[in-house]
């Protein structure tokens, strides 16, 4: 036997970024964040295939798993995710192939079970419907503000699709606020629709205008609020780099743009739960996308993860 076990990102069970699995949710007393996935895409009305995502984003997402060692940011100059922050990979949520009713409740369940063990749930999709069942689960927050990143408006009239979660959000008593960030592009919604998100009073930022304003002056724009929800669909990066989506689109957003402005979002208010939708291999050889998923969702989760370090609410600092 070898002294020591390199534990390479080639080798092993393929969890999230390569951290313990720990599939009872009734074991999350010790966990800062819990990541699951929704392999789930009866939503999408046309390309399919995102129910592959969650396995794709976690390979390659053993690439930068680090353990207890965390991230080392050379731009920000900072240590991310380092112990004891405690995340776990929770597995799949159950799929019903035949009734998305039944699917969507085991999300909810998963998501109301995560944050009464006090942990911070994480979805990777899955397309954009499974966003409507996490964001029924947040009913027990007070002034919640939602934040898309997307190439589309998704406040289409067709209920529990990924064209409608928004308009379903918005339509959710507890959500009082709303931004959309990097719309753009044909097909994004109608102008009705437009006008309904409008009149909501959501925050509305075209993918060309939040480029030209910058990271800084975006999160400016995005409503103040205690709490926080952010759904990350893949296709509002440039399809360039996220290739590997159902409704791909030109003229999308960058990686550090949306890195600077989910780290703005964590410093605004408290971020109750997050999801990365979308991705759907099959449309993607190269795997840039499910890697540009992973990154991001890492990025975030270490933003996170030290806001709340510095209001001193994570596990271990509450037992002291």
């Amino acid at each position: 036997m070898p002294k020591k076990i390199h534990n390479l990102p080639i080798t092993g069970i393929a969890s999230f970024a390569k951290y313990p699995i720990c599939t009872d949710l009734d074991q999350l007393d010790d966990v800062d964040v819990c990541v699951m996935g929704i392999p789930y895409d009866m939503g999408a009305p046309y390309l399919s295939g995102t129910k592959f995502g969650p396995r794709r984003i976690r390979e390659v997402s053993c690439h930068y798993g680090r353990g207890d060692a965390g991230f080392w940011d050379p731009e920000r100059l900072t240590q991310y995710l380092e112990a004891p922050v405690k995340v776990v990979d929770g597995g799949d949520v159950d799929m019903d192939p035949m009734d998305f009713r039944a699917s969507f409740d085991n999300v909810r369940e998963a998501a109301r079970k995560i944050i009464s063990k006090g942990a911070l749930p994480v979805f990777m999709g899955g397309d954009h419907s499974v966003t409507i069942p996490t964001a029924q689960a947040l009913d027990m927050y007070e002034d919640l503000c939602v934040v898309q990143f997307d190439a589309h408006l998704d406040f289409g009239k067709r209920t529990w699709t990924n064209g409608s979660p928004m308009r379903m959000i918005s339509e959710m008593p507890h959500f009082t606020k709303m931004c959309q960030i990097g719309m753009r592009g044909l097909g994004s919604n109608t102008r009705e629709d437009f006008q309904a998100a409008y009149d909501y009073g959501s925050v509305v930022i075209p993918s060309r205008k939040a480029l030209s304003l910058g990271a800084e002056e975006v999160i400016k724009m995005i409503p103040e609020s205690k709490n926080y929800f952010v759904t990350i669909d893949i296709d509002g990066y440039d399809m360039s780099t996220a290739p590997g989506v159902g409704s791909p689109s030109p003229g999308g957003l960058n990686y550090n743009f949306v890195t600077d402005v989910l780290e703005g979002i964590a410093k605004k208010g408290n971020i109750v739960a997050f999801d990365l939708v979308e991705v759907a291999p099959q449309y993607d050889p190269s795997g840039i996308t499910a890697r540009l998923g992973a990154m991001t969702m890492l990025a975030f989760m270490g933003f996170i993860t030290k806001e709340k370090e510095k209001r001193g609410e994570l596990k271990h600092q509450q037992k002291k």
